[in-house]
């Protein structure tokens, strides 16, 4: 199979990079699977369009069979980079396209269905306030919003970690536990 691990954080000593990255990374790679890499501030990814880089994507996008994407929390939504990733490649035309129903409305048609797609979202806050008083409002914008429109209702997986800066390192192997679980699930399927 192929995989596609896509990471949206600048700092390489994070929980994201250190952690969760290279988790999926090594699960993936010792059980053989194949394994391509989009690190968008590693790769200076532009937000305001880099067509070369768009392009390139939208191959690997299209050659993957799972897709692992991986971002900080901030302000309530990813990474600037990954917004602008959404927007730049999972564009109409490639990623889904509005089908007519009646004059004045349209529904998404996804293409990228046959994906297999996992995300994992690391906050600083608690999930008690982010749950409840905000709704869960990243999780609820980024799979209503974004994935519903290109893999489709209810073909993805968002797994979220709490309290990230302020757990301990225990805790924070139990978080990688579960990514592992989640790596050794997809495989198996």
């Amino acid at each position: 199979m192929n995989n596609l691990i896509i990471i949206a954080h600048p700092d390489k000593q994070s929980f994201c990079h250190n952690g969760i990255f290279k988790t999926i990374h090594s699960t993936l790679t010792c059980q053989n699977e194949n394994v391509d890499v989009i690190d968008l501030y590693e790769d200076e990814f532009n937000v305001f369009g880099d067509e070369e880089k768009t392009n390139l994507y939208k191959e690997k996008i299209t050659k993957s069979n799972r897709i692992y994407i991986i971002s900080p929390v901030w302000w309530f939504r990813c990474t600037p980079l990954l917004e602008s990733f959404f927007d730049q490649v999972l564009s109409p035309g490639f990623a889904y396209k509005f089908v007519p129903v009646t004059k004045s409305l349209g529904i998404p048609k996804p293409f990228l269905k046959d994906k297999k797609v996992r995300t994992y979202l690391t906050h600083g806050a608690p999930a008690l306030p982010v749950l409840t008083l905000y709704i869960n409002s990243v999780k609820l914008r980024l799979v209503m919003g974004v994935y519903s429109f290109v893999f489709g209702w209810f073909r993805t997986k968002t797994r979220q970690f709490w309290s990230v800066p302020y757990v301990s390192e225990e805790k924070r192997k139990k978080y990688l536990k579960k990514v592992v679980k989640d790596i050794e699930r997809d495989i198996r399927v």
